[in-house]
Protein backbone atom coordinates (compact mmCIF):
# COMPACT_ATOMS: atom_id res chain seq x y z
CA UNK A 1 0.00 0.00 0.00
CA UNK A 2 3.36 2.45 0.38
CA UNK A 3 2.93 2.58 -3.38
CA UNK A 4 -0.94 3.58 -3.68
CA UNK A 5 0.17 6.50 -1.09
CA UNK A 6 3.16 7.73 -3.37
CA UNK A 7 0.70 7.73 -6.83
CA UNK A 8 -2.04 9.46 -5.03
CA UNK A 9 0.57 11.81 -3.67
CA UNK A 10 1.72 12.43 -7.09
CA UNK A 11 -2.13 13.22 -8.44
CA UNK A 12 -2.37 17.39 -8.31
CA UNK A 13 -6.50 16.86 -9.01
CA UNK A 14 -9.29 14.79 -10.47
CA UNK A 15 -9.14 16.46 -13.78
CA UNK A 16 -6.31 14.87 -15.81
CA UNK A 17 -6.57 11.78 -17.86
CA UNK A 18 -3.56 10.23 -16.50
CA UNK A 19 -5.12 10.60 -12.80
CA UNK A 20 -8.08 9.15 -14.25
CA UNK A 21 -6.34 5.73 -15.15
CA UNK A 22 -4.34 5.82 -12.18
CA UNK A 23 -7.57 5.65 -10.26
CA UNK A 24 -9.11 3.07 -12.46
CA UNK A 25 -6.27 0.97 -11.80
CA UNK A 26 -6.05 1.36 -8.43
CA UNK A 27 -10.01 0.22 -8.47
CA UNK A 28 -9.21 -2.98 -10.14
CA UNK A 29 -5.91 -4.18 -8.54
CA UNK A 30 -7.42 -3.25 -4.79
CA UNK A 31 -10.99 -3.74 -5.12
CA UNK A 32 -11.77 -6.23 -2.43
CA UNK A 33 -8.83 -5.20 0.13
CA UNK A 34 -9.60 -2.25 1.43
CA UNK A 35 -8.48 -1.14 5.32
CA UNK A 36 -11.39 -2.70 7.47
CA UNK A 37 -12.25 -1.58 11.25
CA UNK A 38 -13.51 -5.52 12.37
CA UNK A 39 -13.98 -8.79 10.43
CA UNK A 40 -17.03 -11.00 8.99
CA UNK A 41 -15.16 -13.82 11.12
CA UNK A 42 -18.14 -16.38 10.80
CA UNK A 43 -18.58 -16.47 7.17
CA UNK A 44 -22.32 -16.20 7.31
CA UNK A 45 -23.75 -15.99 4.09
CA UNK A 46 -25.99 -12.87 4.81
CA UNK A 47 -29.51 -15.17 3.53
CA UNK A 48 -30.93 -15.29 6.84
CA UNK A 49 -32.20 -18.35 8.69
CA UNK A 50 -34.50 -19.63 11.25
CA UNK A 51 -36.65 -17.14 12.87
CA UNK A 52 -37.18 -14.80 9.88
CA UNK A 53 -39.41 -11.77 10.19
CA UNK A 54 -42.64 -12.39 8.31
CA UNK A 55 -43.07 -9.44 5.44
CA UNK A 56 -41.85 -9.41 2.06
CA UNK A 57 -41.13 -6.97 -0.62
CA UNK A 58 -43.66 -6.43 -3.93
CA UNK A 59 -43.27 -8.91 -6.51
CA UNK A 60 -41.56 -6.83 -9.43
CA UNK A 61 -44.67 -8.14 -11.59
CA UNK A 62 -46.51 -6.02 -9.15
CA UNK A 63 -43.92 -3.25 -9.19
CA UNK A 64 -43.99 -3.32 -12.79
CA UNK A 65 -47.84 -2.79 -12.65
CA UNK A 66 -47.49 0.07 -10.10
CA UNK A 67 -44.79 1.72 -11.89
CA UNK A 68 -43.56 3.10 -8.26
CA UNK A 69 -40.74 0.67 -6.79
CA UNK A 70 -39.78 3.35 -4.73
CA UNK A 71 -42.77 2.75 -2.52
CA UNK A 72 -42.44 -1.11 -2.11
CA UNK A 73 -40.20 -1.13 0.83
CA UNK A 74 -41.11 -2.89 3.82
CA UNK A 75 -41.91 -0.77 6.84
CA UNK A 76 -39.81 0.75 9.40
CA UNK A 77 -38.97 -1.13 12.79
CA UNK A 78 -36.80 -0.38 15.56
CA UNK A 79 -37.47 -4.15 16.24
CA UNK A 80 -33.35 -5.67 16.31
CA UNK A 81 -34.19 -9.23 17.68
CA UNK A 82 -34.23 -10.67 13.86
CA UNK A 83 -31.68 -13.42 12.25
CA UNK A 84 -29.88 -10.71 10.15
CA UNK A 85 -29.47 -8.26 12.79
CA UNK A 86 -28.18 -10.82 15.43
CA UNK A 87 -25.72 -11.91 12.59
CA UNK A 88 -24.42 -8.91 12.28
CA UNK A 89 -23.75 -7.69 16.06
CA UNK A 90 -22.49 -11.05 16.59
CA UNK A 91 -19.69 -10.73 13.95
CA UNK A 92 -19.36 -6.89 15.58
CA UNK A 93 -19.24 -5.39 12.43
CA UNK A 94 -21.24 -4.20 9.51
CA UNK A 95 -20.06 -5.48 5.74
CA UNK A 96 -21.15 -2.65 3.41
CA UNK A 97 -20.26 -2.80 -0.26
CA UNK A 98 -19.20 0.95 -1.41
CA UNK A 99 -17.43 2.29 -4.68
CA UNK A 100 -13.96 4.01 -3.57
CA UNK A 101 -14.18 6.50 -7.15
CA UNK A 102 -17.28 8.12 -6.76
CA UNK A 103 -16.24 11.93 -6.41
CA UNK A 104 -18.13 12.92 -3.08
CA UNK A 105 -19.98 9.75 -2.70
CA UNK A 106 -17.51 7.24 -1.76
CA UNK A 107 -14.12 7.91 -2.80
CA UNK A 108 -10.54 8.18 -1.22
CA UNK A 109 -9.38 11.91 -1.56
CA UNK A 110 -6.06 11.91 -3.70
CA UNK A 111 -5.10 15.01 -2.32
CA UNK A 112 -5.97 14.00 1.37
CA UNK A 113 -2.75 15.17 4.04
CA UNK A 114 -3.75 11.80 6.09
CA UNK A 115 -1.09 9.49 5.36
CA UNK A 116 -4.43 6.64 4.87
CA UNK A 117 -7.10 8.34 2.92
CA UNK A 118 -9.90 7.25 4.49
CA UNK A 119 -13.18 6.31 2.42
CA UNK A 120 -15.75 9.57 2.68
CA UNK A 121 -18.49 10.78 1.09
CA UNK A 122 -22.70 10.93 0.74
CA UNK A 123 -23.24 7.24 0.87
CA UNK A 124 -20.34 6.68 3.03
CA UNK A 125 -22.26 8.68 5.45
CA UNK A 126 -25.41 6.61 5.48
CA UNK A 127 -23.35 4.00 6.25
CA UNK A 128 -21.60 4.79 9.32
CA UNK A 129 -25.09 5.80 10.27
CA UNK A 130 -26.73 3.08 10.21
CA UNK A 131 -23.44 0.89 12.30
CA UNK A 132 -24.14 3.70 14.91
CA UNK A 133 -27.60 2.40 14.80
CA UNK A 134 -26.93 -1.05 14.57
CA UNK A 135 -23.67 -1.63 16.70
CA UNK A 136 -23.55 1.13 18.85
CA UNK A 137 -19.97 2.47 16.42
CA UNK A 138 -20.21 4.33 13.65
CA UNK A 139 -16.26 2.68 13.12
CA UNK A 140 -17.45 -1.02 13.32
CA UNK A 141 -17.68 -1.02 9.29
CA UNK A 142 -15.99 -3.59 7.16
CA UNK A 143 -16.07 -1.93 3.40
CA UNK A 144 -15.77 -3.44 0.43
CA UNK A 145 -15.46 -2.05 -2.47
CA UNK A 146 -17.16 -3.41 -5.26
CA UNK A 147 -18.05 -2.52 -9.33
CA UNK A 148 -21.09 -1.47 -10.49
CA UNK A 149 -21.56 -5.29 -12.12
CA UNK A 150 -20.73 -7.14 -8.89
CA UNK A 151 -23.29 -5.23 -6.50
CA UNK A 152 -26.66 -7.92 -6.87
CA UNK A 153 -23.86 -10.95 -6.74
CA UNK A 154 -22.18 -9.64 -3.64
CA UNK A 155 -25.09 -9.68 -2.06
CA UNK A 156 -26.38 -13.11 -2.99
CA UNK A 157 -23.85 -14.26 -2.45
CA UNK A 158 -23.10 -13.20 1.74
CA UNK A 159 -20.21 -11.36 0.78
CA UNK A 160 -21.57 -8.07 1.91
CA UNK A 161 -24.28 -7.11 4.24
CA UNK A 162 -25.71 -4.34 2.42
CA UNK A 163 -24.85 -2.44 -0.92
CA UNK A 164 -24.70 1.75 -0.12
CA UNK A 165 -23.42 2.31 -3.53
CA UNK A 166 -25.50 5.38 -5.98
CA UNK A 167 -27.49 1.77 -6.26
CA UNK A 168 -31.11 3.05 -8.34
CA UNK A 169 -34.25 0.66 -6.87
CA UNK A 170 -35.98 -0.79 -10.00
CA UNK A 171 -38.26 -3.02 -10.50
CA UNK A 172 -36.05 -5.48 -12.36
CA UNK A 173 -33.56 -5.33 -9.57
CA UNK A 174 -36.38 -6.00 -6.47
CA UNK A 175 -36.59 -9.68 -8.09
CA UNK A 176 -32.69 -10.13 -6.81
CA UNK A 177 -32.98 -8.07 -3.67
CA UNK A 178 -34.44 -6.26 -1.35
CA UNK A 179 -34.61 -2.35 -1.24
CA UNK A 180 -34.89 0.08 1.76
CA UNK A 181 -37.23 2.92 0.82
CA UNK A 182 -35.18 5.89 -0.63
CA UNK A 183 -32.80 8.07 -0.14
CA UNK A 184 -31.57 9.99 -2.76
CA UNK A 185 -34.26 11.09 -5.68
CA UNK A 186 -31.95 11.42 -9.46
CA UNK A 187 -32.38 11.05 -12.76
CA UNK A 188 -30.37 10.05 -15.84
CA UNK A 189 -28.38 12.45 -18.13
CA UNK A 190 -26.16 12.90 -20.53
CA UNK A 191 -22.14 13.47 -19.88
CA UNK A 192 -20.16 14.91 -22.60
CA UNK A 193 -17.38 17.53 -24.12
CA UNK A 194 -18.13 20.90 -23.57
CA UNK A 195 -17.36 21.11 -26.65
CA UNK A 196 -19.38 18.21 -28.68
CA UNK A 197 -22.56 18.72 -30.17
CA UNK A 198 -24.87 16.78 -28.22
CA UNK A 199 -27.24 18.41 -26.17
CA UNK A 200 -28.79 16.12 -24.18
CA UNK A 201 -30.79 12.85 -24.36
CA UNK A 202 -32.43 12.37 -27.94
CA UNK A 203 -31.78 12.83 -31.80
CA UNK A 204 -27.77 14.79 -31.17
CA UNK A 205 -26.98 11.38 -29.90
CA UNK A 206 -27.36 9.64 -33.56
CA UNK A 207 -24.46 7.73 -34.57
CA UNK A 208 -22.81 8.65 -31.22
CA UNK A 209 -20.56 5.85 -29.03
CA UNK A 210 -22.04 5.55 -25.56
CA UNK A 211 -20.93 4.45 -22.88
CA UNK A 212 -22.56 3.16 -19.36
CA UNK A 213 -22.02 1.30 -16.41
CA UNK A 214 -22.79 -3.15 -16.53
CA UNK A 215 -25.87 -4.05 -15.48
CA UNK A 216 -26.80 0.08 -15.07
CA UNK A 217 -29.80 1.32 -15.37
CA UNK A 218 -28.36 3.72 -17.80
CA UNK A 219 -27.90 0.61 -20.14
CA UNK A 220 -31.57 -0.83 -19.44
CA UNK A 221 -33.18 3.11 -20.43
CA UNK A 222 -31.08 3.63 -23.53
CA UNK A 223 -31.66 -0.25 -24.76
CA UNK A 224 -35.80 0.59 -23.97
CA UNK A 225 -35.29 4.43 -25.47
CA UNK A 226 -34.36 2.53 -28.86
CA UNK A 227 -36.98 -0.11 -29.28
CA UNK A 228 -39.08 2.98 -28.37
CA UNK A 229 -37.49 5.12 -30.79
CA UNK A 230 -36.84 8.19 -28.29
CA UNK A 231 -33.07 7.28 -29.24
CA UNK A 232 -31.54 7.08 -32.89
CA UNK A 233 -31.42 3.41 -33.76
CA UNK A 234 -27.43 4.67 -34.69
CA UNK A 235 -26.23 5.25 -31.29
CA UNK A 236 -24.40 2.90 -30.29
CA UNK A 237 -24.61 1.88 -26.92
CA UNK A 238 -22.79 -1.92 -27.29
CA UNK A 239 -19.91 -0.05 -24.55
CA UNK A 240 -20.22 -1.32 -20.80
CA UNK A 241 -17.75 -1.28 -18.45
CA UNK A 242 -17.69 -2.35 -14.72
CA UNK A 243 -17.41 0.57 -12.97
CA UNK A 244 -19.37 4.03 -14.25
CA UNK A 245 -15.42 6.18 -13.44
CA UNK A 246 -14.34 4.21 -16.24
CA UNK A 247 -16.28 5.86 -18.72
CA UNK A 248 -15.09 9.42 -17.67
CA UNK A 249 -11.76 7.64 -18.42
CA UNK A 250 -13.11 6.53 -22.43
CA UNK A 251 -14.54 9.61 -22.42
CA UNK A 252 -11.29 11.38 -21.58
CA UNK A 253 -9.50 9.36 -24.31
CA UNK A 254 -11.73 9.61 -26.58
CA UNK A 255 -12.56 6.69 -27.42
CA UNK A 256 -16.71 7.35 -26.71
CA UNK A 257 -18.66 10.22 -27.28
CA UNK A 258 -20.74 10.40 -24.41
CA UNK A 259 -21.80 8.75 -20.88
CA UNK A 260 -25.22 8.38 -19.50
CA UNK A 261 -25.43 7.77 -16.12
CA UNK A 262 -27.11 9.16 -13.02
CA UNK A 263 -27.19 13.04 -12.70
CA UNK A 264 -25.85 13.13 -9.33
CA UNK A 265 -22.74 10.80 -10.71
CA UNK A 266 -22.38 12.76 -13.79
CA UNK A 267 -22.87 16.18 -11.93
CA UNK A 268 -19.81 14.80 -9.91
CA UNK A 269 -17.51 13.55 -12.74
CA UNK A 270 -18.50 16.90 -14.23
CA UNK A 271 -16.77 18.56 -11.56
CA UNK A 272 -13.34 15.98 -11.82
CA UNK A 273 -13.37 17.39 -15.23
CA UNK A 274 -13.52 20.74 -16.36
CA UNK A 275 -13.28 19.63 -20.39
CA UNK A 276 -16.98 17.82 -20.12
CA UNK A 277 -20.35 19.02 -19.09
CA UNK A 278 -23.74 17.86 -18.87
CA UNK A 279 -25.68 17.98 -21.73
CA UNK A 280 -29.65 18.56 -21.46
CA UNK A 281 -31.79 18.34 -18.57
CA UNK A 282 -32.48 14.54 -16.37
CA UNK A 283 -34.83 12.53 -18.52
CA UNK A 284 -35.57 9.72 -16.02
CA UNK A 285 -36.67 9.68 -11.91
CA UNK A 286 -35.16 7.22 -10.02
CA UNK A 287 -33.70 7.14 -6.53
CA UNK A 288 -31.53 5.70 -4.72
CA UNK A 289 -31.84 2.62 -1.83
CA UNK A 290 -29.29 0.83 0.06
CA UNK A 291 -29.50 -2.59 -1.43
CA UNK A 292 -29.79 -6.22 0.71
CA UNK A 293 -30.48 -9.92 0.72
CA UNK A 294 -33.96 -10.51 0.04
CA UNK A 295 -34.32 -12.71 3.22
CA UNK A 296 -32.81 -10.01 5.76
CA UNK A 297 -36.24 -8.68 6.07
CA UNK A 298 -35.51 -7.67 9.48
CA UNK A 299 -32.71 -5.72 8.34
CA UNK A 300 -34.86 -4.07 5.49
CA UNK A 301 -36.66 -2.88 8.29
CA UNK A 302 -34.09 -1.83 10.95
CA UNK A 303 -32.28 0.03 8.17
CA UNK A 304 -35.61 1.83 6.56
CA UNK A 305 -36.67 3.03 10.77
CA UNK A 306 -32.65 4.65 10.24
CA UNK A 307 -33.15 6.44 7.21
CA UNK A 308 -36.74 7.98 8.02
CA UNK A 309 -34.94 9.34 11.11
CA UNK A 310 -31.73 10.27 8.80
CA UNK A 311 -34.02 12.36 7.00
CA UNK A 312 -35.09 14.19 10.10
CA UNK A 313 -31.36 14.63 11.19
CA UNK A 314 -28.29 13.97 9.37
CA UNK A 315 -29.07 13.90 5.86
CA UNK A 316 -28.95 18.27 4.72
CA UNK A 317 -25.77 17.68 6.73
CA UNK A 318 -24.36 15.36 4.48
CA UNK A 319 -25.45 17.00 1.57
CA UNK A 320 -24.57 20.57 2.38
CA UNK A 321 -20.77 18.32 2.98
CA UNK A 322 -20.43 16.55 -0.17
CA UNK A 323 -23.28 17.69 -2.59
CA UNK A 324 -23.86 20.70 -2.77
CA UNK A 325 -20.90 21.67 -4.27
CA UNK A 326 -21.71 20.32 -7.58
CA UNK A 327 -25.74 19.92 -7.19
CA UNK A 328 -26.19 22.80 -5.54
CA UNK A 329 -27.36 24.97 -2.52
CA UNK A 330 -31.54 23.74 -3.05
CA UNK A 331 -31.38 20.53 -1.50
CA UNK A 332 -35.22 20.33 -2.82
CA UNK A 333 -34.99 18.01 -5.90
CA UNK A 334 -32.64 15.55 -4.17
CA UNK A 335 -34.34 14.71 -1.13
CA UNK A 336 -36.59 11.82 -1.55
CA UNK A 337 -40.17 12.19 -0.45
CA UNK A 338 -41.51 9.86 1.98
CA UNK A 339 -42.69 6.29 0.80
CA UNK A 340 -47.28 7.13 -0.54
CA UNK A 341 -47.09 3.26 0.78
CA UNK A 342 -45.30 0.39 1.94
CA UNK A 343 -45.47 -3.20 0.50
CA UNK A 344 -46.69 -5.18 3.50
Amino acid sequence: MNAVRRLRAGLKGWGGVGAMAVLCALTLVFALVLPVKGTRGDGATGTGGQGLARGTQARADECDTMKDPENQSLRPSSDESGPAIERIRDNDVLTVGVDQNSFRWGYRDPNSSKDEAELEGFDIDIVRRIAQEILGDRDKVRFRAIPTSQRIPALQDGIVDMVVRTMTISCDRMQDVAFSQPYFKTGQQVLAPKSSTINGYGKTLAGKKICTAATSTAWSTLEAGKKSGELPASADISLTVPNQLDCLVRLQLGEVDAVVTDGALAASQAAQDPTVDLKGAPFTTEYYGVAMNLKDVDLVRRVNQVLVDYLKDGWQDSYDTWLSGTLGDDSAQSRPPSPQQYSD
